[in-house]
């Protein structure tokens, strides 16, 4: 008789198909890219409300486009300990520092001299910011926006209360994102206008852009998953980082040729193959 098939790994895939988010299309990513990691493993897909409850019967889970935690932060804590608790391989893997964690991170990361914008979170420390005209507030457990706010200096001593984070609005010439799975480069895009954040194009870094990124993610504590390196064009023509986002990054695949989508595809099975054999 011949052989059995060996058995294919077998991956819960974690995305909320109805998160409305603004200039992007999480669903139409998600079930795009869900289609191509069948081609590797037996893979389902499910809400982030219910990955705690299904993620036994798995090799990995992968966290996508499963939109910010704010809305359900007490399961999303009740899912990190139980697959914690489990031994579960979750991708990426939860021991990320950066937005996985809040965002600490830039507090700590200009502290170390690191290129970020300048970051504080205390009232007595607003004098360590450069003088503008407006100023950047958001919370600490922020994303997508969700909470952000634009305001004068003399609105700060009153928000500043250590659950927010305060920055200088800086006027860059445009926004860039790096994309890694674990810590290789895949690609770079760009939004040359900056009114419209999500209209991207291709980007090709120079040495030094790469260099840039590279050095988030390398601090970074995540071997296995996908990052994004989300920076801006300072006016002195050096780049800033806006955001390392470790936890469920959306991709703008539809941005790429179908070159650089099939070379992202097989570096990311490459990279689930891996962590499911170790």
């Amino acid at each position: 008789m011949p052989s059995p098939a060996p058995a294919r790994p077998r991956i819960l895939y974690v995305t909320d198909l109805a998160y409305q988010a603004r200039g992007r299309r999480y669903c139409d990513e998600d079930i795009a890219l869900t289609a191509r990691l069948r081609e590797d493993f037996d893979l389902a897909l499910c809400h982030p409300l219910d990955a705690a409850g299904l993620m036994d019967g798995f090799d990995a889970v992968v966290v996508r486009n499963s939109g910010p935690v704010l809305a359900y932060r007490t399961e999303y804590e009740a899912f990190r300990e139980r697959a914690t608790a489990a031994g579960t391989r979750v991708y990426s893997q939860l021991s990320g520092r950066a937005d996985m964690a809040g965002k600490q991170y830039l507090l700590d990361l200009c502290a170390a001299g690191f290129p970020v914008i300048p970051t504080v979170d205390r009232a007595e420390d607003l004098d360590r910011l450069p003088r503008t005209d407006r100023y950047v507030v958001k919370p600490k457990l922020g994303a997508d926006s969700i909470g952000l706010r634009i305001v004068p200096a003399d609105e700060l001593p009153a928000l500043t209360d250590g659950g927010v984070l305060v920055q200088p609005c800086v006027d860059f010439a445009y926004e860039v994102s790096f994309y890694f799975v674990d810590h290789d480069f895949q690609y770079a895009l760009y939004a040359p206008d900056t009114e419209r954040r999500w209209r991207l194009e291709s980007y090709e870094p120079t040495a030094a852009d790469l260099e840039f990124a590279q050095r988030f993610v390398d601090w970074n504590t995540v071997d296995h998953g996908i990052q994004r390196v989300d920076a801006c064009r300072a006016p002195d023509g050096g780049l800033l980082l806006v955001e390392l986002e470790d936890l469920n990054p959306y991709l703008s695949l539809d941005a790429l040729d179908a070159t650089r989508r099939d070379a992202f595809v097989a570096a990311l099975k490459a990279s689930l193959h891996r962590y499911v054999g170790a």
